[in-house]
């Protein structure tokens, strides 16, 4: 061990071996640990909500959307789906759906919502990944009906669950007519739930063959959900398949149909470098103060030091080590306290959120290994600089002074 480490490790400890390090130094060390745990929770927050936010998003919209001008509807569904496959091998998924707005009505209450007939064995919806109760069987059975999938908040508003009846209401064609009102009866086979305030109470699904059945249109769609291998490819591919395929298609990415969304979530992340910089200002300042005190602290031994022959670079590792030791054990214990509260909250979800403002019910957090390394290793930098001032100016004591004053 290097002379400098172990006169380091002698500072650090309690004067009077009452304790395994003195007081000021477990100050410097729980204040580096707030700072560092504070620090990996608000980023781990709101790189959950970003996360959160865009995966609830692309469940309904998928990556892109391929629509036509003026709400045209769409046929022969099944060249335009071998057409697009052919020519792009970065679609994943293409599945087509009819949408329209609709009413919904139960026993209990009557309310509006938007239909969305699917394909179940090409569909890419969010009701088939966020099933909460039931299962998400769309196909027409002899003894049970029509299958239908509703919203968790609908579901209550509507007092229905898996197994219950429910009529949808369509006014028929293009016509808005009150005497074409189309009716359907289903039976409610699955109930989902996403987060998603907005879309939970106002989303259903139901098989696109039934939807069509419904708006009277025949075997045309509203649309395609296109979900993408490589999303850095969505702006170029929403332009080349409308051109590729022709008038009436037109396409949008989830970028351009939630642009204010997304906005408002880079919004949430502009403060981060403030909060970044006024935690490093706090853990520098804390670890310049702890060490000037122990300059003080260990004037004595520092002017025995220098009066033995030892260079004033020693007596500058022996403050830098300090400094390192302090910020290492900080470090440390901040990642765990850290982790451990972030796993308590993903574990048993303390914090609830409203869903119709904050699109989530419970307080998302993405603990990714990236964020706890940056962390660690800007905080350990921080430490080394910050400790530089106080190793330099013990260094630079005159040790004669400093014998006479003790």
């Amino acid at each position: 061990m290097p002379v400098s480490l172990f006169i380091a490790l002698r500072y650090l400890r309690s004067r009077h071996h009452r304790g395994f390090i003195s007081f000021i130094t477990g100050i410097a060390i729980i204040g580096v640990a707030l700072g560092v745990a504070s620090l990996i929770i608000t980023l781990s927050v709101l790189n959950g909500f970003e996360r959160t936010i865009k995966e609830n998003v692309v469940s309904f919209t998928a990556h892109m959307q391929l629509f036509a001008f003026q709400n045209q509807l769409l046929g022969e569904p099944d060249r335009t789906l071998q057409e697009v496959r052919l020519r792009h091998p970065e679609v994943m998924e293409m599945a087509p759906f009819l949408s329209r707005e609709g009413m919904i009505r139960s026993d209990a209450t009557m309310d509006g919502v938007f239909i969305k007939g699917v394909d179940p064995a090409n569909d890419v919806s969010a009701a088939k990944t966020k099933l909460v109760e039931g299962d998400y069987r769309l196909e027409s059975l002899e003894k049970e009906g029509e299958g239908i999938i509703l919203g968790r908040r609908l579901a209550q508003k509507l007092g229905v669950r898996p197994g219950g009846r429910v009529l949808l209401l369509s006014l028929g064609g293009s016509s808005v007519s009150l005497s074409q009102t189309r009716v359907m009866q289903f039976e409610v086979r699955g109930i989902y739930e996403t987060g998603m305030g907005e879309f939970d109470e106002s989303y259903v699904y139901v098989h696109l063959k039934n939807a069509q059945r419904l708006f009277g249109v025949g075997p045309v769609v509203s649309g395609f959900d296109i979900l993408l291998s490589d999303l850095t490819k969505a702006a170029a591919l929403a332009a080349s398949i409308p051109e590729e395929l022709g008038y009436p298609y037109y396409a949008r990415t989830t970028d351009q149909m939630n642009r204010n969304l997304y906005t408002w979530i880079e919004l949430q992340k502009k403060p981060i470098p403030i909060i970044i910089g006024l935690i490093i200002i706090v853990a520098t300042v804390n670890i310049i103060g702890t060490l000037l005190m122990m300059v003080m602290e260990k004037a004595k031994e520092i002017g025995v030091l220098r009066t033995m022959g030892s260079k004033k670079r020693l007596l500058m590792n022996v403050f830098l080590f300090q400094g390192m030791v302090i910020g290492l054990a900080g470090t440390v214990l901040g990642n765990i306290l850290a982790y451990g509260l972030c796993w308590m909250e993903l574990r048993y979800k303390f914090f609830s959120l409203p869903s119709g403002i904050y699109y989530m019910t419970h307080v998302p957090i993405d603990l990714s290994v990236e964020v706890f390394v940056l962390v660690s290793v800007l905080t350990l930098v921080m430490c080394f600089l910050s400790a530089l001032i106080p190793s330099r100016i013990a260094a630079q004591q005159d040790p004669i002074r400093l014998i006479r004053f003790v």
